[in-house]
């Protein structure tokens, strides 16, 4: 059990270096598909499956998680998610430089096709305090629950939208 320390911003801009970055398919399916806000998914990146849980260390700060993950095989990974009824989100998520960090870019597929995310994650408290948000990032919403993974899971782009227009967020065109 690792914690996670990070800041997640609203995507402004598509990066124009986006094309040369390491990338990678993502599908998850959060559990239960009864819950508000799911918390548990089950992962599958390119050809690498896994369970992820992530826990909030203080209810009231999202920018520190607990982290619990479980490695599976591709034949685990078909078997749990054979009958599951779970909330689905796909994304494309890429690695980009910025700011002597790593910024983890989701754009947002299907449903939520137009929806931009940033993640930063860092080694400390200090480290997350004093980050400045490049340039192609528009505003933090790291402690914004509609924003959560969980939360946008089964959702469309339509639904959250009222949300992003408090940050004058613009559906990005990919």
């Amino acid at each position: 059990m690792e914690v996670e320390f990070e800041k997640t911003y609203l995507l402004e801009k598509i990066p124009e270096e986006i094309d040369s970055c390491d990338n990678e398919e993502i599908t998850d399916i959060y559990l239960p598909s009864t819950a508000e806000h799911p918390i548990l998914r089950i992962r599958k990146r390119d050809q690498n499956y896994e369970i992820i849980k992530k826990t909030p260390i203080n209810e009231k700060d999202s920018s520190e998680q607990e982290e619990q993950i479980i490695i599976l095989s591709q034949e685990e990974f078909k078997a749990l998610t054979r009958n599951t009824e779970g909330k689905t989100l796909k994304k494309k998520r890429y690695y980009l430089p910025a700011k002597g960090r790593t910024a983890e870019v989701d754009l947002f597929a299907e449903k939520l096709k137009g929806l931009g995310l940033v993640d930063f994650e860092f080694d400390s408290r200090e480290e997350k305090k004093n980050f400045e948000k490049p340039d192609f990032c528009l505003a933090e919403v790291t402690q914004e629950k509609f924003i959560a993974g969980g939360m946008l899971a089964g959702k469309k782009y339509s639904d959250i939208k009222g949300k992003l227009k408090q940050y004058s967020y613009k559906k990005l065109n990919y």
